[in-house]
């Protein structure tokens, strides 16, 4: 069975997720997701979600492509999670291009093109308009 493994906020859950999870899934068998803690968000990233992340969580596990949803709680669990979970590939946004290329000694990492029309981001800032 290949595996693989994602990460992300995922806040404000849209299509633009849905596709990444979808793509990331057509890279192996089982699809782990790693969301981002809201502790993690706020002391690490300076994010605040408008989801809990068991509110995150709960809409992620519920799209198809998805296996298993863990915590991701800090930036150096990576290699730890490849492992324990005995990832095949690891999969992100071409936005994070060349930042993960450590994992390349413990899997194969795939960087793929973002929606490009969308963004949680995007959607926050329309809002305040």
């Amino acid at each position: 069975m290949k595996r693989v493994i994602t990460y992300g906020t995922f806040d404000l859950f849209h299509y633009g997720h849905v596709n990444i999870l979808r793509r990331a899934k057509e890279y192996g068998d089982y699809l782990i997701v790693a969301i981002s803690t809201d502790e993690f968000n706020w002391n690490e990233k300076h994010k605040k979600c408008y989801f809990t992340y068991e509110q995150r969580k709960q809409l992620v596990e519920s799209v198809r492509y998805v296996d298993l949803v863990i915590p991701e709680e800090n930036w150096d669990q990576k290699i730890t999670d490849v492992q324990e979970y005995h990832v095949d590939t690891f999969v992100m946004g071409d936005d994070w291009e060349g930042k993960f290329d450590f994992l390349k000694d413990y899997c194969e990492v795939v960087y793929l093109p973002r929606t490009p029309e969308i963004s949680t981001t995007q959607i926050k800032q329309e809002l305040k308009k």
